[in-house]
């Protein structure tokens, strides 16, 4: 690293909005890897993001140059159809708030975290940036990925009227350390890490699997998408402005741009964890989409691209879990 080049001194100020979360404390990670020594970080209970004046408060006293927003109410497919208001509201107000506050106290770069559930359940794929609004969304958490759309459109709508220079980064499936393995709240990754394990702690001989196993889905390693939001806000002027021109909109996806199965997912696991035995395919439960990946032509031109492949992340991971269960 050339110290000396750097568009911001290692000083600088640096607010990671949901610094607790899977994402949040990677990037926190990522940004100590880097030697960064000037991050502000908030619990919940410090400082309440839904609350409009709590934010602008802080956001007055501690003026960061730069923001991570990747503060957010998350859930799983059973969470989002209960409790629809609280997806949908509690999302807007922390964004709302925050690029308010964001706005008033000067901040130079923002960059926002939504999620690949924004694009149209139909979309072609790989799936494109240009493919935002497009058609229908995914019912399940329709609330969830609205809240995040009006996100991408506030950076774009900020950008436009007054000259901000806020990015939507846009993640596929994350998986990592700090990752949630409730298995009826929890995503495909770590609900098949945690089956694996129990299953080969208590010598059960199958481990059942939701629908037929052929739906493609693609993984980031969660250390690997904070080092792209990392090396996206602290790009050189010319390339940063390139992706925030108030004429477009300031979106950008981050992903591998390879997919895999599940039944190829869960053999992959299987084989970090140590599971041996068989596997039962529930074809009674859903597919969902058969495939969903996304393109990453564009953050690839700008020169990054993920670098964690699937297993040696899977078995970072592990590790991990295995000492959380001891």
């Amino acid at each position: 690293m050339n110290l000396e080049s750097l568009v911001f001194p290692l000083e600088s100020k640096i607010y990671v909005a949901g610094h607790r979360g899977l994402a949040g404390s990677a990037i926190v990670r990522e940004l100590q890897r880097q030697g960064y020594t000037n991050l502000v970080t908030r619990t919940h209970a410090e400082l309440d993001l839904e609350d409009a004046g709590a934010t602008q408060r802080f956001f007055e006293q501690e003026k960061p140059e730069i923001v991570f927003l990747a503060a957010a109410k998350v859930g799983g497919i059973l969470a989002n159809n209960t409790y629809p208001v609280d997806f949908l509201m509690s999302n807007l107000l922390i964004e709302a708030n925050i690029c308010r506050a964001a706005h008033s106290a000067r901040v130079r770069r923002l960059i926002f975290l939504g999620s690949s559930c924004i694009y149209p359940r139909d979309c072609p794929q790989p799936i494109r940036e240009e493919y935002l609004l497009t058609g229908p969304l995914e019912a399940t958490n329709r609330p969830y990925a609205l809240a995040k759309i009006a996100g991408v459109e506030m950076c774009w709508s900020y950008n436009r009227q007054y000259g901000a220079k806020w990015l939507a980064a846009m993640p596929t499936n994350l998986y990592g350390p700090g990752d949630n393995y409730d298995l009826n709240n929890s995503h495909v990754m770590p609900a098949l890490m945690r089956k694996m394990h129990e299953a080969k702690m208590s010598g059960a001989t199958e481990v059942v699997l939701w629908g037929s196993g052929k739906p493609r889905r693609e993984f980031l390693y969660v250390d690997d998408l904070a080092n792209a939001l990392v090396y996206l806000a602290t790009l050189d002027d010319r390339r940063y402005d390139t992706l925030v021109a108030p004429s477009q909109c300031p979106l950008i996806n981050v992903g591998t741009g390879t997919d895999l199965t599940i039944r190829e997912l869960a053999e992959t696991v299987a084989a970090v964890v140590g599971y041996k035995d068989k596997f039962v395919q529930d074809t009674s439960k859903p597919d969902g989409t058969m495939r969903k990946v996304m393109d990453v032509s564009k953050i690839q031109s700008m020169g990054w691209k993920a670098s964690t492949n699937l297993k040696t992340g899977i078995a970072m991971t592990y590790k991990i879990f295995c000492e959380t269960q001891t």
